[in-house]
């Protein structure tokens, strides 16, 4: 499956500075920071809402050289995180990585029972869960992407509380009528993050 690349954005006060990969927003964060006079600068992942913290002391290939490696996409961090399975001579290797699963018996009578047994089964399952909720599951994750977001720069606005229930509603229009005073960055950021960017305002 095909994922995007890991976006970020970074704001400069209430005003959205940049959005692009990390590497791009880093290095022109770095740059704001040492003008005189600039505001605080807050870099979130697009991915959750979650503001990060990058050192951003030295030159520009020192800085570069510290940024974490691993993409901000969940399955991805959840792959790199797990250790392979070993192995055995003459065994295809499949990027498979073994974990306990621990079910009642009649789970593993009926998993023995499939095709290709427990680990084929489990698998077909999974993906077939996986197909039948995934919208659902980008839909909630956008959800609480705009939330983190919201309580990071917004919590103290008007209309937060209200704009909060409208967002896990779902009623997009409340949720933009209570968002209506915000600062216009903050605001379209927000909205874009909890249903989809729409403008160049947040480049992909």
């Amino acid at each position: 499956m095909q994922t995007t690349r890991p976006q970020f954005t970074a704001f400069t006060g209430q005003q959205r500075l940049v959005t692009g990969p990390l590497a791009d927003v880093a290095l022109a964060v770095m740059k704001a920071s040492r003008k005189a006079a600039s505001a605080p600068i807050v870099i979130f992942d697009d991915a959750t809402g979650r503001p990060i913290d990058l050192d951003l002391r030295g030159t520009e290939r020192d800085i570069i050289a510290r940024l974490p490696q691993s993409d901000s996409n969940p399955q991805a961090a959840d792959d790199q995180a797990a250790a392979p399975e070993p192995r055995g001579r003459g065994r295809p290797k499949l990027g498979v990585v073994a974990r306990e699963v621990t079910l009642l018996p009649r789970h593993w009578q009926w998993l023995a029972a499939q095709p290709g047994g427990a680990s084929v089964a489990l698998r077909k399952l999974v993906d077939e869960a996986r197909r039948a909720s995934g919208e659902k599951d980008r839909e909630r994750a956008a959800r609480d992407a705009a939330y983190n977001f919201m309580s990071a720069m917004a919590g103290n606005l008007p209309g937060f509380e209200e704009g909060a229930r409208a967002l896990f509603a779902g009623d997009r229009p409340r949720f933009e009528r209570q968002l209506a005073s915000w600062p216009e960055d903050v605001r379209a950021y927000a909205i874009g993050t909890a249903f989809g960017f729409t403008d160049a305002r947040h480049p992909d």
